[in-house]
């Protein structure tokens, strides 16, 4: 197989010279490991042999043409991305190939830059396609550490971290941005633990007002209040031998953080309006999305509680801290909700997954599972593209400075090509445009532009070699 740093690349051309010249060209100037092929038949066997990262190909050739070639490597290695050579005449043969198959096509005699532009494009593409499939086969085969998805090492540290704190009975602090699967790292602490025979209580904090708060907590006797007409056991004494969470506890008033406070210093619990304490042997689990630390400085939350809570604390990652997972728990939303919707032939395509990995989400793994939940939804076809993921607004982040690059785009001057060549030629221009606005920004300064962009500065380095752009000349 070919390496990342040079991507094997299959050329076919009956005529010798031009096979040469472009075997030189791409290896020079490209940097990829380039196989010749003067005819489909040749090119076959050495696909067999070993596949390439995109193979670029002549139409009209003697024996099995460009289009009947392009069937077979469709049918041999479907991931593979085709780029089509045409000559005068044979326009109309490559507008029937994309509609076949192939992802673009170039005319002759050639602009070598553009012949780079697109044979990298398709190299990204089969990248793309093939994680995307190792990605499927991954998720066919395997067990969900108790519903975790993910690879990366900062989410493998973090479950290493609960199964060795599961088996205690200390109590546990689950820390962690909004959307980061909180109370899924609290179920899996109760489901690791001995407590496991009985139900997990969970406790959703900001829902309850102060005062039933408590009462639900702690229980009360009847006559306690007004409307207590029977004696109530608090959820406490129901959580007796398991575990309780106190999900975002942050916002516990600071009255019944008192209460709290006994409960885990004691073990006991003494509900409202009764004399007598009740021993509990209770895990308490709590978790929050906020600075406790800053609330503690306003007199919001109690420095001691804060300290009993915090035995154990479990800081779950964000979804940028774990980028490298973001296909991987795509693909698993998409298995999910097409099996929920009843739409079980989606996929995604090779650019919405670059678009997923570039963006930059804020809230964390919920949003990417609403995004996708939201996508199968409403997505037209078989394939999910990137203009299907987000709404218009939402979609792709505006240059620094607001420039609209688009209203500088005449439409008018793609209405004569074909759909695929017109789309292509203008995502390169607002590409190449946004880019260089972003760069001019930032003064050449390309970690600063691929922030202000909300990429990963590798993305946004790849994006510059596809372009042709040197951050250099923005300095």
């Amino acid at each position: 197989m070919s390496t990342n740093e040079h991507p094997r690349i299959l050329v076919v051309d009956d005529e010798r010279d031009m096979l040469t010249f472009l075997t030189k060209m791409l290896t020079r100037k490209g940097g990829y490991e380039v196989v010749p092929a003067l005819s489909a038949e040749e090119a076959l066997e050495k696909m067999e042999a070993e596949p390439p990262a995109a193979v670029l190909t002549d139409i009209r050739m003697p024996g099995m043409g460009g289009l009947a070639f392009l069937q077979r490597i469709r049918t041999l290695d479907p991931a593979v991305t085709t780029v089509l050579m045409t000559g005068h005449g044979t326009i109309e043969m490559a507008v029937q190939a994309l509609k076949d198959g192939a992802y673009d096509f170039v005319e002759k005699p050639f602009d070598n830059d553009r012949i780079l532009r697109t044979v990298g494009r398709a190299v990204e593409r089969t990248r793309l396609m093939r994680e995307n499939a190792q990605l499927q086969d991954r998720l066919a085969g395997q067990e969900h550490d108790h519903g975790f998805v993910g690879r990366s090492r900062r989410l493998q540290q973090t479950l290493e971290l609960l199964r060795r704190v599961a088996r205690s009975n200390v109590t546990v602090l689950i820390r962690g941005e909004s959307g980061t699967g909180k109370e899924l790292a609290a179920r899996a602490l109760h489901a690791l633990s001995p407590r496991v025979g009985r139900p997990m209580i969970t406790v959703n904090c900001p829902a309850l007002p102060e005062h039933i708060l408590e009462s639900e907590l702690f229980g009360y006797r009847k006559g306690a209040f007004t409307g207590a007409d029977r004696d109530k056991t608090g959820l406490f004494v129901e959580a007796d031998g398991s575990t309780i969470l106190l999900d975002e506890i942050a916002d516990i008033p600071v009255s019944v953080q008192t209460k709290l406070l006994r409960v885990l210093q004691e073990k006991e619990v003494q509900p409202l309006g009764q004399n007598r304490t009740f021993s509990v042997d209770v895990r308490v689990i709590a978790s929050t999305n906020q600075d406790l630390e800053a609330k503690i400085r306003r007199g919001e939350f109690r420095e001691d509680l804060f300290y009993r809570l915090k035995v154990m604390t479990v800081t779950m990652p964000g979804l940028a801290d774990m980028a490298g997972d973001i296909p991987l728990l795509a693909q698993h939303f998409l298995d999910r909700y097409s099996r929920e919707h009843g739409r079980e032939q989606l996929e995604f395509s090779a650019e919405a997954l670059q678009a997923l990995m570039q963006h930059p989400w804020p809230g964390n793994v919920r949003e990417l599972q609403n995004t996708i939940n939201r996508a199968v939804l409403l997505c037209g076809c078989t394939v999910i593209e990137a203009a299907d993921l987000w709404d218009e607004a939402e979609q792709c982040p505006q240059p620094p400075d607001g420039t609209r690059l688009l209203e500088t785009m005449d439409a008018a001057s793609f209405d004569q090509l074909p759909y695929q060549q017109a789309k292509n030629a203008l995502l390169h221009r607002f590409n190449a445009a946004y880019l260089a606005q972003a760069l001019r920004s930032s003064g050449g300064n390309v970690t600063a532009a691929a922030r202000a962009c909300g990429m990963e500065r590798q993305a946004f380095q790849r994006l510059l070699r596809r372009h042709d752009i040197d951050s250099r000349t923005f300095r």
